[in-house]
């Protein structure tokens, strides 16, 4: 048995045939919110989302079988690499809802901020989990928080320029890679007051005007004030979201809204066309599935998301643990976001559902990821001790000497 097939063995299969159950719902979610426009290009958005899959499927699997160890070296170029693909967006990037998150790259819309974050959680997981072995001055915990601040703030600043909910992400996916890093819980705190601090600062001055409605906008629907709500305006989608939620019931009204006459269905005719399968994706499940559908769906994200923190765990270092917990946190998030704007619980802020939203840049990027997190358990038993030149560890088996 060769060792690459031993790996493909030992990859943890039950996190598999959970990813595999989520995309499948997703394709069916996808076509239930789009195959009905068929005057459109977006009635075969589900065929679209097949082939971002099939794409994103061969870095699923390179990224597991290959040893992270190479996020060492490798972190550094795809970091740079994210840097430019913002920088690129900045001068050259089309605007979509008041949001200047796409390019253009051979005919396909390319959304560069995944690649950042991505790529980020790779370089943060190196700074906290590798430069203290490799730089005792590192284990400082005041200058590890400095050289990672920098380095998430940075990209996180070009992003929310652009595109506050992406630029968002960052925040949480920080805070959680600080906690795994073995920073002090008095910096975390501290840091946590600051943040509380700015927030005001950053409504009244930073947030653009369609911002700060779309935050007015979920404060009224929550404390009940529908008369100061803009229904023709930003109110728009949050109101008919809440009424498609709000109406769908244990049952929902069924695949296609079958049990609806006319399949007159809220979604089908309130809804953005090209946001009903991405961000708007989950309240298109409420609708026609129910209530069961969707505690059926987030316990599903739930399931994948405890095996996560469960691999992690079972990490053979610092490095491997820190990328898992970025991955999770980060899926965690996007989940968060988009259940809690369909649910008008939060503010619209255009996140897509992970595994569940139409979306080419972020199937790819999420795949990808997710074989990060296979290969922290694949190689959890191999030794990350290397083998010096002439050098012999007797007190290791032949096959763990590297």
């Amino acid at each position: 048995m060769t060792p690459l097939f031993k790996k493909f063995l030992g990859m943890n299969w039950i996190l598999m045939l959970t990813m595999a159950g989520l995309l499948s719902f997703g394709v069916y979610a996808i076509y239930n919110a789009s195959s009905f426009r068929e005057a459109s290009d977006f009635a075969l958005k589900w065929k679209q989302q097949l082939t971002w899959i099939g794409l994103g499927v061969p870095f699923l699997f390179a990224s597991s079988l290959l040893d992270y160890k190479w996020v060492r070296w490798a972190c550094w170029p795809m970091y740079l690499a994210g840097i430019g693909g913002l920088v690129y967006l900045h001068l050259y990037g089309i605007e979509i809802n008041g949001n200047k998150n796409w390019v253009i790259i051979a005919g396909q819309s390319v959304q560069p901020s995944q690649f950042a974050i991505m790529a980020g959680i790779l370089m943060l997981a190196v700074v906290f989990g590798d430069l203290p072995r490799v730089w005792p001055v590192f284990r400082r915990p005041w200058l590890r928080i400095l050289v990672g601040g920098i380095l998430a703030g940075v990209p996180a600043a070009m992003v929310i320029k652009e595109d506050l909910g992406s630029g968002l992400v960052w925040g949480p996916v920080f805070l959680s890679m600080l906690l795994v890093g073995s920073i002090p819980f008095r910096y975390l705190i501290t840091f946590l007051l600051g943040a509380l601090c700015v927030i005001p600062l950053v409504y009244f001055f930073v947030l653009k005007d369609y911002q700060q409605a779309r935050i007015d906008t979920t404060w009224y629907l929550l404390t009940n004030q529908s008369e100061k709500v803009d229904t023709r305006g930003h109110g728009w989608v949050p109101n008919f979201v809440q009424t498609a939620v709000a109406s769908a019931g244990f049952e929902g009204k069924g695949p296609l809204s079958e049990k609806v006459p006319d399949q007159r269905s809220i979604h089908r005719l309130f809804f953005p066309e090209a946001e009903s399968f991405s961000d708007y994706i989950f309240g298109v499940i409420c609708e026609e599935f129910g209530f069961r559908g969707a505690v059926l769906l987030l316990t599903g994200i739930a399931l994948l998301l405890i095996q996560g923190v469960f691999m992690a765990f079972y990490s053979r270092d610092q490095l491997g643990r820190l990328i898992v917990a970025g991955v999770v946190t980060m899926f965690f998030a996007h989940t968060f976001q988009n259940a809690g704007m369909n649910l008008c619980m939060l503010p619209v802020i255009g996140l897509p559902m992970p595994f569940i939203s139409y979306g080419g840049t972020f199937m790819i990027v999420t795949l990808f990821l997710m074989g990060m997190v296979q290969s922290v358990w694949v190689h959890r038993n191999i030794s990350p001790v290397l083998k010096k030149a002439g050098a012999h560890r007797p007190d290791l088996p032949e096959d763990e000497e590297a």
